[in-house]
């Protein structure tokens, strides 16, 4: 059981998994602030929500203006995009690291140093285990998931001499809008992936990989992966 009284930051929690994890510290007693692209319909006492966009211009300050001088007790950065590459134009992609990575740090950016002078707080990060291969249909989702996990699970270790925790949570297949492939092996339900960061912010691990029946094929995968670019030379049909 979470503590109650305690106060959480939910960023992209408008559905999927950030929506339930909302509700889910909600019943825990928890005082919930969300931050989404959308309206919330989370309806409770506790709860405050605020429409902004992680790629906004001046969202680390906006962010700062919502919680004000206080650190919250933890983040969950739950906000993410995926989609099929198109070679003829890249912004989409760019689109992908804005949201997956970069406003994972925008969002560290903002709140991390109040954690620090408060000497606690936790930060967790929906990554994928997806970090771990090279997608040839959607390399910016894989390649954006492996720069989160990178990224934040060296800034868990740089932060525990000052008390602030950080996870780095990585799925497989969740039943969200997100799952679009068409074979999605070892799919959690909602309920199972809430049931995860709820471990997560109780045992603060600095990497939790669930399940690990995914796990295992992303390792073949990540192998076939790899020997896949190293004898890969040139184009298929070089153009005149």
């Amino acid at each position: 059981m979470l503590s109650s009284s305690r106060h959480a930051l939910v960023i992209g929690n408008s559905d999927g998994i950030g929506l339930h994890s909302t509700r889910r510290l909600l019943d825990r007693g928890w005082r919930v602030t969300g931050v989404s692209r959308r309206a919330s319909p989370v309806v409770d006492a506790a709860y405050r929500h605020h429409v902004l966009d992680v790629c906004d211009r001046g969202y680390v300050e906006k962010l700062r203006a919502i919680l004000g001088q206080k650190a919250v007790d933890t983040c969950i950065y739950c906000a993410g995009i995926g989609g099929p590459v198109d070679p003829q134009d890249l912004r989409s992609d760019v689109h992908v690291f804005e949201v997956n990575l970069m406003g994972a740090l925008r969002t560290a950016e903002a709140i991390v140093p109040a954690m620090v002078a408060a000497g606690r707080g936790h930060f967790v990060v929906l990554s994928s285990q997806a970090d771990a291969l090279v997608v040839a249909r959607a390399p910016s989702y894989a390649a954006s998931k492996a720069g989160l996990s990178s990224y934040f699970e060296g800034l868990g270790l740089a932060l525990r001499p000052y008390g602030v925790a950080v996870s780095n949570l990585r799925l497989g297949f969740v039943d969200t809008k997100m799952a679009r492939a068409s074979v999605r092996p070892f799919m959690y339900t909602l309920d199972q992936a809430v049931d995860v960061v709820e471990s997560v912010l109780c045992k603060r691990p600095l990497r939790l990989t669930r399940p690990l029946s995914t796990a295992l094929l992303v390792r073949l995968l990540a192998w076939l992966g790899r020997w896949r670019v190293f004898f890969t030379r040139g184009p298929i049909s070089p153009r005149a």
